[in-house]
């Protein structure tokens, strides 16, 4: 902790103390009662506590992610509460999240998943440039020894690591038309080879 964050729960400890004292001071005639609720009120900071730190555990059981089918041909991906479809691919053994984005063109890697697959992008060449959302980027081209998801293995496949701020990779039509079939129904996306 910062010497700022550290004065700031000195104070907030202090200021909760002294509330806690006049309320008891105030209520002293029913200290049972004052007890009681001074219990729920730390049973529900403990419960807000748990949930926010099991969040993670909790959102993986109650939203489903991707699953390849037993004969491995075939992945469904639930939609996220946020609409889009998202993809985890291994790239050079290592898990990265993809926005699945038919308007892509290229598979396009943020700088932070590029790193983290063995790329520095800071020695890349941005030879490419590309139109986004947030106007043109300089893209340099790639190639990732593997790509695989389940038993579905693909080896020297083309990308490009994006220069600008880019917070998630995006899974676009060069690695999509790889599949020969893909749709969207009932809040899945299905993906088949």
């Amino acid at each position: 902790m910062t010497a700022d964050q550290t004065a700031s729960f000195i104070y907030l400890v202090l200021l909760g103390a002294v509330i806690a004292l006049s309320h008891l001071v105030a209520n002293r005639g029913n200290l049972g009662r004052v007890a009681r609720q001074a219990a729920l009120w730390g049973l529900i900071f403990l419960g807000a506590v748990a949930v926010v730190g099991l969040w993670p555990t909790i959102r993986d059981t109650v939203m489903p992610r991707q699953t390849v089918l037993a004969d491995g041909r075939q992945i469904t991906v639930p939609m996220s509460a946020d609409g889009h479809f998202y993809l985890i691919l291994d790239l050079n053994g290592v898990p990265v999240r993809f926005v699945v984005d038919t308007g892509a063109t290229d598979m396009v890697l943020s700088a932070a998943d590029a790193t983290r697959i063995g790329l520095d992008p800071a020695r890349l060449i941005y030879s490419g440039r590309a139109m986004t959302a947030n106007g043109m980027v300089e893209t340099a081209p790639v190639r990732i020894a593997t790509v695989a998801i389940g038993p579905i293995l693909d080896q020297g496949l083309r990308a490009v690591v994006n220069r600008g701020d880019l917070s998630e990779s995006l899974l676009g039509m060069s690695y999509l038309r790889r599949f020969s079939r893909l749709e969207i129904t009932e809040g899945q996306l299905l993906l088949e080879r």
